[in-house]
This record gives C-alpha cells, sequence and structure tokens, in this order.
C-alpha cells in the first residue's frame, strides 16, 4: 500500500521538477545562442525552441534571458532581440590594424586570414593595439569577422597632425591614413595656434566621449614649413629627429687619441695606398679600399670598415640609442643619423689624410679575381684620397686623375667578380631612381635620375665580397655537434612560386616569356629578362612586378642564405656608422677572433628582430618624404595633362607614374566613366562591369592632374584615356571595338569586392 505524499512534499516535488525545466530551458537557450553566435534572437523564437511558446514559457524564457544579460553572457540588439555577446565567445589575442574608414583588421599569429573588424565593433581600439578578439561569424568571402572585446595593451605610441583651435581647447586632425577620430587638447591650449604641426600622446578615451583627450609631445612648426614636415614624418613612423642632450654630451666626452697600446694590437697599413669613393653630398665615409701589387704579381685589396664598435662600448648610453634607432633613416632632403654627428661625421668618418681605426678583410687575389687567401682583423689606415663617384667613374671613363693605375685594376677585379656572381645566379634589378633638385627651402625644383655606374659597382662588388667572407668565416665552423656559432645572417628567402606564376603570366601580355615552373635556374631567366626590357616602355613596371615577387630580405641568426645575391653565406659588415645589425656583426666577429664562445642565441635573435622592424619602418619614411615632395612638386601642375603607365590596380583606385617624372598619383575607381569597375587581382586589372573594358598593370595612359593633398600626401589624378599595343589612343568614354575579353555580368558577380585596404 502506497504512502500518500504530504502538501510540503508534493510541493517540493513541483518546485524541483519547475527547478529542472529552468535548468533545461536555459541550457536549450544557451546552446542556442552559441550555435548560431551572430544571429539576432527573438524572445518569442528562444521560448519556442526551448519548449515553451506558452505565456508561461514567454515569461520564464524572458526571465533566463535577462539574467545571461547581467552575467555578460548574452547583449540586447533592441528592446526584444538577443545575440550571444562576444566576451562569452572564444577569443584569440592579436595586433590591430586600423583603416581610415574606422574598421580595422586583427592580425594573429598562427591565423592564416587576419580578422575584419566592423568599425561598431571596435571597443575604441587603435592602431598598434594588442587586443582580444571574438570571431563572431564568417563574411560571404569566407574570412573571419570578429569584435574586440578587450583592449589588452594600448600601444606606446605618438601620433602627428594639425592643430584646429577653438577660443577654449583643440583638436589634433590625425595626419595619418589608420587613425580615424581626431584627439582632443584640454590642456596648453593658449600655446598652440592654428595650423601647428605637433605631436601627440592619448592620455585616456572616457567611453562617452566620441574622440580620445591627449597632450601635446611637441610642436614642429607651422604647416607647410619644410623642417616642420619632415620631422612630421619622422614623428609619424614613430622615429626620432633629433638626439637626447645626454647622449650628444656622452658622445663629445669620447676620446680621439690612440694610444700606443691601440696600434700595437692592430695590422698598420697607414702606409699603404687607400682612399674612399663616396657620393658626393656624403659626410659619414664608412669604408675604404687600399690596394698594392705584392711581389708575386697578385694583388692586396683591402675592405677597411670604420671600427665603431672600438669608440662605442657595449651597454654606453650611445650604443642603447644606436640599438634602438637600429638604422639611419635618408629622407629626401636629410639623413638622420644613428650615431650622434662627432662619430658619424667625425671620429668613425674614414675622412683623408687621418688615422682612423678599422676592421679589415684584407684579400690576395690574383689576375682572375680568385681569392688566394684572405685575412680578417683590426687595423689602422690613413686614407690618401676622398673620391666621389664622379671623380671615380671620370677615371674610368679615361680622365687622367690621382691613383689611375689602382682605380682602373680594381674595375677590372670589380667587373669579374660581378660577372661570376651573376653567372652564379645573382639577380640585377636596375631600376632608375628619382631624386629631388631642391632650393635652399626645400621646395622640389626639378626630377632628376640616380644613375648607377662602374664606379658604384666597384665599390658594391667589394662590399659583397667582404660581407660573404665574413659571414662565410663564423658560419661554416661548426662545433662537434654540428652546430654554427651564433651570427648575424642578413638572409633572402626564395621566391613564392604562385607569385612567380602570376608574374610569368603578367609578362606574357608584353611577348615575354619566362618559364618559372620547369626547374629552370629563375634568376637566369630574371636576368635575361631585365635585359631585354631594358629601355622599352614596359622596362619599369615589369621590374616594379619582379621586385614585389621576390621575398623580403632581413636579419636573422638562421642562416637561410641570400638568394638574390646568389650567396649561401651573407651578412652585413661594412656600414656600421649607418646600421646597428653591422656593430652587432663587429662585436661577434671579435669575439669569436678572440676564441670566445657561441653566445646566446635568443638576445641576438631579439635585436635582429627589432632591427629588421626599424629598417621597414625607415624605408616607409622614406617613401612618405619622396611622396611628399612629389605632391609638393605637383601642386603647381594642377589641371596639367601628362602621359604615364599603370604601376598598381587596386580595389579602390589605379596608380599612374608619370613617365618623364616617376611621379605617382591615384585615379579612384569610382571616376573611371559612367560604368562600374572593379578589380580583377589575378589580372592585375580594373574590368567595366558593362562593356568588359581592362585598364592593366602597365598600360600606356594619358592623365590629367586633378588634386594635389599635402597633408594626406596625396596626388589624385584623372584618367582621360588609354593607348592599345599599337599606341593608337583610346578615350575614356570610347573603346577600342573588340576588347581583349568581355566580362558578362554572372562573371562580375562571382567577384570579390571590398578587399582590405
Amino acid at each position: 500500500m502506497k504512502e500518500k505524499m504530504s502538501k510540503k512534499d508534493k510541493k517540493r516535488g513541483a518546485k524541483g521538477a519547475t527547478k529542472a525545466a529552468h535548468k533545461d530551458r536555459a541550457a536549450i537557450i544557451m546552446q542556442l545562442f552559441r550555435s548560431f553566435p551572430s544571429r539576432k534572437f527573438a524572445l518569442k523564437t528562444l521560448a519556442a525552441q526551448s519548449g515553451g511558446a506558452d505565456r508561461e514559457g514567454r515569461y520564464r524564457t524572458k526571465e533566463i534571458v535577462y539574467q545571461m544579460v547581467e552575467q555578460g553572457v548574452v547583449e540586447p540588439t533592441s528592446a526584444s532581440t538577443f545575440r550571444l555577446a562576444a566576451r562569452a565567445l572564444p577569443s584569440v589575442v592579436g595586433t590591430v590594424q586600423m583603416l581610415s574608414s574606422g574598421s580595422a583588421y586583427v592580425i594573429v599569429e598562427g591565423l592564416d586570414k587576419d580578422i575584419y573588424i566592423d568599425k561598431r565593433n571596435t571597443a575604441r581600439a587603435l592602431d598598434g593595439d594588442i587586443v582580444k578578439v571574438a570571431i563572431t561569424r564568417r563574411r560571404s568571402s569566407g574570412d573571419p569577422e570578429g569584435q574586440i572585446v578587450e583592449v589588452v595593451q594600448r600601444a606606446d605610441r605618438t601620433f602627428v597632425g594639425t592643430i584646429e583651435k577653438t577660443r577654449s581647447h583643440a583638436f589634433v586632425r590625425i595626419t595619418s591614413k589608420n587613425m580615424p577620430v581626431d584627439i582632443f587638447i584640454d590642456k596648453g591650449v593658449d600655446k598652440l595656434s592654428d595650423g601647428d604641426r605637433v605631436v601627440v600622446r592619448i592620455d585616456h578615451w572616457d567611453a562617452e566621449s566620441k574622440c580620445p583627450t591627449g597632450r601635446i609631445v611637441d610642436i614642429l612648426g607651422q604647416e607647410g614649413d619644410n623642417n616642420a614636415e619632415m620631422h612630421a614624418i619622422l614623428a609619424e613612423f614613430n622615429l626620432p629627429y633629433k638626439f637626447p642632450e645626454e647622449v650628444n654630451e656622452a658622445a663629445n666626452l669620447i676620446s680621439d687619441k690612440i694610444t700606443a697600446a691601440e696600434y700595437e694590437r692592430r695590422r698598420d697599413m697607414r702606409n699603404i695606398t687607400t682612399f674612399t669613393i663616396d657620393p658626393a653630398d656624403a659626410k659619414d665615409f664608412d669604408d675604404a679600399l687600399s690596394f698594392r701589387t705584392l711581389d708575386n704579381g697578385n694583388f692586396e685589396v683591402g675592405v677597411h670598415i670604420a671600427d665603431v664598435t672600438h669608440y662605442v662600448t657595449e651597454g654606453s648610453i650611445v650604443e642603447q640609442e644606436a640599438r634602438e634607432r637600429a638604422t639611419s633613416v635618408y629622407l629626401v632632403d636629410r639623413t638622420i643619423p644613428m650615431l650622434p654627428e662627432r662619430l658619424s661625421n667625425g671620429l668613425c668618418s674614414l675622412r683623408p689624410n687621418e688615422e682612423k681605426l678599422c676592421f679589415s678583410v684584407v684579400f690576395e687575389m690574383d689576375s682572375e679575381a680568385r681569392i688566394v687567401r684572405h685575412w680578417i682583423g683590426r687595423t689602422v689606415i690613413c686614407s690618401n684620397r676622398r673620391f666621389t663617384y664622379e671623380e671615380a667613374q671620370a677615371i674610368i671613363e679615361g680622365a687622367e686623375g690621382d691613383f689611375k693605375a689602382e682605380i682602373l685594376q680594381l674595375n677590372t677585379l670589380a667587373r669579374t667578380l660581378r660577372k661570376a656572381r651573376f653567372a652564379d645566379g645573382s639577380i640585377a634589378f636596375d631600376r632608375e631612381e628619382a631624386k629631388f633638385r631642391l632650393d635652399e627651402n626645400g621646395k622640389p625644383l626639378g626630377v632628376y635620375f640616380k644613375v648607377q655606374k662602374e664606379a658604384n659597382q666597384l665599390i658594391e662588388e667589394f662590399m659583397l665580397l667582404a660581407n660573404r667572407t665574413v659571414a662565410s668565416f663564423v658560419g661554416e665552423k661548426k662545433n662537434k655537434k654540428g652546430e654554427a656559432k651564433t651570427f648575424v645572417y642578413r638572409v633572402h628567402e626564395k621566391p613564392d612560386p604562385d607569385k612567380l606564376d602570376r608574374f610569368a603570366n603578367f609578362i606574357l601580355k608584353f611577348g615575354y616569356y619566362f618559364d618559372a615552373r620547369r626547374g629552370k635556374a629563375v634568376a637566369q631567366q630574371l636576368n635575361d629578362l631585365m635585359g631585354k626590357i631594358k629601355g622599352r616602355s614596359e622596362e619599369n613596371v615589369v621590374s616594379i612586378l619582379a621586385v614585389r615577387t621576390m621575398q623580403k630580405a632581413y636579419y636573422s641568426t638562421e642562416n637561410l642564405g641570400h638568394y638574390g645575391l646568389a650567396f649561401p653565406f651573407y651578412s652585413h659588415f661594412t656600414s656600421p656608422i649607418r646600421r646597428y645589425p653591422d656593430m652587432m656583426v663587429h662585436r661577434l666577429l671579435a669575439h669569436y677572433l678572440d676564441g670566445g664562445n657561441s653566445v646566446d642565441k635568443q638576445t641576438v635573435d631579439e635585436l635582429c628582430d627589432h632591427s629588421s622592424d626599424m629598417e621597414v619602418r625607415a624605408a616607409e619614411a622614406e617613401r612618405a618624404s619622396v611622396k611628399y615632395k612629389m605632391v609638393e612638386f605637383m601642386t603647381e601642375r594642377i589641371g596639367e595633362e601628362f602621359e604615364g603607365s599603370i604601376s598598381g590596380v587596386t580595389d579602390w583606385g589605379i596608380f599612374v607614374e608619370l613617365e618623364e617624372t616617376h611621379i605617382e598619383g591615384m585615379v579612384a575607381l569610382r571616376d573611371l566613366g559612367q560604368e562600374f569597375f572593379y578589380f580583377d587581382e589575378e589580372e592585375y586589372a580594373a574590368i567595366g562591369s558593362r562593356t568588359g573594358r581592362k585598364f592593366v598593370l602597365g598600360d600606356k595612359v594619358r592623365i590629367k592632374v586633378k588634386g594635389a593633398d599635402l597633408r594626406l600626401k596625396q596626388l589624385d589624378f584623372t584618367l582621360l584615356g588609354s593607348y592599345d599595343n599599337k599606341e593608337a589612343y583610346w578615350p575614356l568614354e570610347s573603346a577600342p571595338e573588340e576588347p581583349a575579353n568581355l566580362y558578362t555580368k554572372r562573371a562580375f558577380k562571382g567577384q570579390k569586392v571590398g578587399r582590405r585596404r
């Protein structure tokens, strides 16, 4: 006989069942949110899907969802719709790359694709910040999209901009395209003027504010002033534009005396003919060549490099500054040295008729430039003469001059070395480099092109020889475990086969065949191609694309060889005045010559990475300064027409490089005539969606200068028309009777648009 349940027991049982049902419903709802993280759910839908569409079910569902909102697991998207909060999703950590639109990408190490972040989901993150990001969905392209859930670490950086002042406060309009908001200034406003170029640091960004609040770090000068603009470019890339006073003071205290003990421990080469060959405007001479004929008929060639590490001792304040800078920076009108002037232009500069301390590689060579033996060590020299490249070139071309016999013999040896290097697979990219003629205020008056002649190549070959000899000396020696000693290599990896295939397909349009997929020597084919295009209209664009096909060189403790030079071992030894890795090489080389054991690899690795990063940053600043002068030069040419060739195609515009000056500007895709043009990445082309008309990388075109924005360093062109292979001109609104390839609307719809800028 069953016992009757008491009312209390029944109530307890009912309550337990209700709790269980509530728990089950909560689990189902949470599973729905997790299964569809980007979907917005209405309460009615959640109630129905969790087993209760009646009034009671909707009430319980609302109760559960609001509890999840309080816990931060779910977030409301309207009064009655909800979605899974990004914080509840698995997250990864990456670095923000901000776009001018306010949207961003987060670069995560190990992920094939960067994560796109809509501007509504950036959580006030800025360029360079380290953030935690949750992937919320996949875009139509298949690429991930996410939401930043936390700024883990603000980038330690400053921004550059222009002051726009009101009575009580000011805003800094930021120059950089990857900073989408202005910075509010509320202190020290009385010291500022409208149009000041300033460096600003962000202090805070309150949740209720539309823009961050910052403070002025430095006032550079008025907008448009040449010094202010050049300093602004350096500051924009977080590069220094002056030395701290304590660094200059420390440099000034370094003794210039060479002691008797120092002479004693060095090889004395003061009585051997020695000279430097440098650009006419050079102030620091960090390499010299010595030459003499030996009794056996062979030649002794010394490559002498300023012994910077003798003066810049490890751990000193000067060395710490050099390590942080990592490289000198060469803007269009000035050099920002890695070392203070007392060192770079004084103590370490191999000026004529001054005894100088060097680290040298001395070669004995026969008449065929074969190396009989070499010696590496510290020396003391005295340069007899400073040559400019032009002076040395004149002697090579037949003029009379000092040390003519020595220069001609060195040039003969350099020619032989160069020929052997290319036979071994070294690649030559001889693209013209544009330079500006400037007045005393830095205003560009004209453009000329720097030409590499035999005098340049003479120096280049012996510097390359010294660099690879030093790298081989350390790298070839292994211990009993087969390990090489830790060293700094300059490495250049093999090109990506896919890039080579695309390059081969592209140059077919010019009638050049490049068989990069059948195992033939790619380097030899590239050199043959460079010879064929020399002097032709397509030379510039093919050279540009060939360079883009190559990998970027960088510093590493892993010896991966140098593909472009075809050297199994290569380092940077010959420019310690302007490159910190060369200083590292000097220290390591001296340590190993003295019998030292291998040094800590991790420490050297970190310095290699830093030096590679700073090298990239310096190159970007150098390009920005050239771009500024290009825009400045063209401000007086708005409305004029020029011919050029398409040097780049992106999903937002066509870049055109002018024929006479190599100045580059952009034509926006939206301005290309009456139809919509889209970017075809495979063909390097902008293609009309209706007619199929193509504008392809390398096409010859005619443009009109539309606008010049100095603040953004941007030139805007209007495309007037293009030329076909027979030099026939086609205005923009007309097209050849038989376009090379008509794309159907269906094909157009299949294209991916809105790719990353």
